[in-house]
């Protein structure tokens, strides 16, 4: 198939690009700077900006499916403010599914994330829900993917975890209850690409989670413990942490503000795991003990915070 990755030098782009190429795909790779990422030998690159319709129309020309992976975030304050985010998910998702439907483009697959709604309580959750409505009512074969947080070489997972939560004393709000349910790129990315090769996934919508559901203290232990330290975590009253994050809105450059204080009142977690609609069962899956370890590829631990 002659497949185009919208946003397909980015972290997860540039793997689903090597897979969809190994499997004998002929691939484009589209990003607003098409020279990063690393791409391997005979993916073909084209520039575009999802915001800008024009710039990235023609790369649609004789498609047979698309992915949209440009995606914000949802762990740092965006430059420009909250409102990106709705202007790249919403409008740049209506940019794609317009150039697809203009150019007879038979499926898309779209990158959105657990929890997404419409009228959700982040910026961020909202601008995803706004997405998928303008995916799922268009006149194309969509698959919709609902990832929890997704970690692995070249990700922010774990760095930002370390931003949040430094070594030795971590003060985390509300305690660092919020769960978290992480998947390993190499385990998604094969997901994102059966999405094509099969009817049965065109109409459906998947929450895509790894093996463990994991609080972001245990995440933090975990992560510290892989570089030799250990971490106290010191809870902080949600009401403080709100505080905090609100003054950071008003600080140029500041990392975090209300969006990311919001974002950890909430779990992001599946109700129900669907990597067993590829065929993947739970201990297949790789933990991210077993990543940070260096042991990657179907090595799921019962014990993932030991």
């Amino acid at each position: 198939m002659r497949v185009l990755v919208v946003g397909g030098t980015g972290f997860i782009g540039t793997s689903l690009c090597s897979e969809l190429k190994h499997r004998g795909h002929n691939v484009t790779a589209m990003s607003r700077n098409p020279g990063g990422g690393d791409l391997p030998d005979g993916v073909n690159k084209a520039m575009g900006d999802v915001t800008d319709y024009g710039s990235i129309s023609g790369a649609f020309e004789g498609m047979d499916a698309v992915y949209n992976l440009v995606a914000l975030s949802p762990l740092f304050k965006p430059s420009g403010g909250d409102t990106m985010h709705d202007r790249i998910h919403r409008q740049g998702t209506e940019n794609v599914v317009r150039a697809a439907e203009d150019h007879g483009v038979d499926r898309l697959v779209q990158m959105s994330a657990l929890g997404a709604d419409p009228d959700g309580g982040t910026a961020y959750i909202r601008s995803k829900g706004r997405a998928e409505a303008t995916v799922t009512g268009a006149d194309l074969k969509y698959t919709v993917f609902r990832p929890s947080v997704v970690f692995g070489d070249g990700g922010e997972f774990v760095s930002f975890t370390k931003l949040l939560a430094p070594p030795y004393v971590s003060a985390l709000p509300g305690g660092g209850k919020t769960r978290f349910q992480p998947i390993w790129v190499g385990d998604l990315v094969p997901m994102l690409a059966d999405a094509i090769g099969s009817e049965e996934h065109a109409g459906e919508t998947y929450e895509i989670g790894g093996p463990d559901k994991l609080t972001l203290a245990e995440i933090a232990r975990l992560i510290h413990r892989s570089d030799g330290r250990s971490t106290t975590v010191v809870p902080v009253p949600m009401a403080l942490a709100k505080l905090g994050l609100s003054v950071g809105d008003l600080i140029p450059g500041f990392p975090m503000g209300k969006d990311q204080y919001r974002s950890l009142r909430f779990d992001n977690v599946t109700d129900d795991n669907d990597t067993g609609e590829f065929g993947v069962g739970t201990s297949e899956l790789t933990t991210l003990k077993a990543y940070l370890s260096g042991r990657t590829g179907g090595t799921a631990d019962a014990a993932a915070t030991s």
